[in-house]
């Protein structure tokens, strides 16, 4: 293959080079330093030789060719608008200057030229790909336009399958992912990411033996933690609750667990009359369900309604933080709002106390330490 892609670039240097008007050109160099990958050297070897200001389209063409695969868009663009304007039609020319201004972030102007391909190729599907991936939200109309397009036009392609598919699950559309995908896949059956795909999308519409099918031989050769749980939920639903427990704590031992996967855990193992461990996951739900910073934000909502005089709701937000965490600083608050607002002396030092004991950060903490520990000693004096 190799072999036959450089026969054909030399062909069409060839052809390239004897449509020029006869110049010093060294065809053997051109010729190395494509097959190099030296693009940047030859697009200026090629100004070298044509010159900056060259009118030739071919030449044009190609020295925004070489300089488009050298990376540099700013010169590519500036040679491919030159042929542009020349021949305003010229599919290769406007896929480029298309390509050139999406990478650059003109998306606007690359659906412009897109549509100037649309005009001359309706029936162009790479066209129709390429201004679908222009489109980020699933949620967009045009997207699915696009997409829809470019899958009547080929629906074996598998990345337009995805994507499209991906498209209709967001929209609440499973029926229709499922066929996009399933067409898809039976013109490509070795294609793994499309399998996946259509793994959670099967398990919606209760194809359970499927997803185990599939999804298992997956496994085999993948241990994708999403097939993992797609093919666990799947044998949760058709009752085979041992082999699903032990797939969703595989998900645990790897680190992957979240709030759902424990939940089905718990359930397999009260389906399973195994008591003792439905409770153990319960309370491993419950705290992957709470934030760990949930403390935190309660400490924060005390502090701003101890700032607007609402110490009630204060003394409320703070104690309901302490049933997350018991934090230094929840401690810190309760104990000043005690001792200064409440003036509950008994109250403050109890609090105090629990900070001090809470192991508050020596550094970062070391001025409310400070604080803490000598009007400990007043109080105590005071009695």
């Amino acid at each position: 293959m190799k072999n036959l892609l450089l026969i054909i670039l030399f062909v069409f240097l060839n052809n390239f080079i004897f449509a020029q008007t006869p110049v010093a050109l060294d065809k053997e160099k051109l010729f190395d330093l494509y097959q190099t990958q030296h693009y940047d050297e030859a697009a200026k070897y090629l100004k070298s030789i044509y010159g900056e200001e060259t009118t030739d389209f071919k030449t044009l063409s190609q020295i925004g060719y070489c300089y488009l695969m050298s990376g540099n868009n700013v010169e590519a663009e500036k040679f491919y608008l030159k042929a542009y304007a020349q021949q305003a039609q010229n599919l290769p020319v406007l896929f480029s200057l298309a390509g050139i201004n999406s990478k650059r972030g003109n998306i606007e102007k690359s659906k412009l030229y897109y549509g100037e391909i649309v005009k001359i190729d309706s029936n162009n599907f790479s066209v129709y790909k390429q201004l679908a991936n222009l489109y980020s939200s699933d949620i967009d109309s045009m997207k699915l336009v696009y997409l829809l397009k470019a899958n009547s036009i080929n629906p074996t392609e598998g990345d337009v399958a995805y994507d499209l598919a991906d498209v209709y699950t967001t929209l609440q559309k499973r029926e229709k992912a499922y066929k996009v995908l399933n067409i898809a896949i039976d013109a490509d059956t070795g294609n793994i990411i499309l399998q996946k795909a259509i793994l959670p999308v099967a398990n919606f519409l209760k194809k359970y033996k499927e997803v185990i099918l599939s999804g298992e031989k997956i496994l085999k050769v993948d241990q994708d933690p999403l097939v993992i749980k797609d093919v666990a939920k799947a044998h949760y639903y058709t009752k085979n609750y041992a082999k699903a427990a032990n797939l969703f704590k595989l998900l645990e031992a790897m680190g992957l667990q979240n709030e759902a996967t424990l939940y089905y855990t718990s359930l397999c193992y009260r389906a399973m009359k195994n008591f003792p461990l439905a409770k153990d996951y319960t309370k491993k739900t419950i705290n992957e369900a709470i934030s760990p910073n949930t403390a935190d934000y309660y400490a924060l909502l005390g502090l701003l309604y101890e700032e607007t005089g609402k110490l009630p709701q204060a003394n409320v937000a703070y104690k309901k933080g302490l049933e997350f965490n018991s934090t230094p600083t929840i401690y810190y608050r309760l104990a000043v709002l005690y001792d200064t607002k409440y003036k509950q002396v008994k109250q403050a030092k109890n609090y105090y106390a629990l900070y001090l004991k809470s192991k508050p950060n020596p550094e970062t903490d070391k001025d409310e330490i400070k604080y803490v520990k000598s009007r400990m000693e007043q109080l105590k004096m005071a009695d």
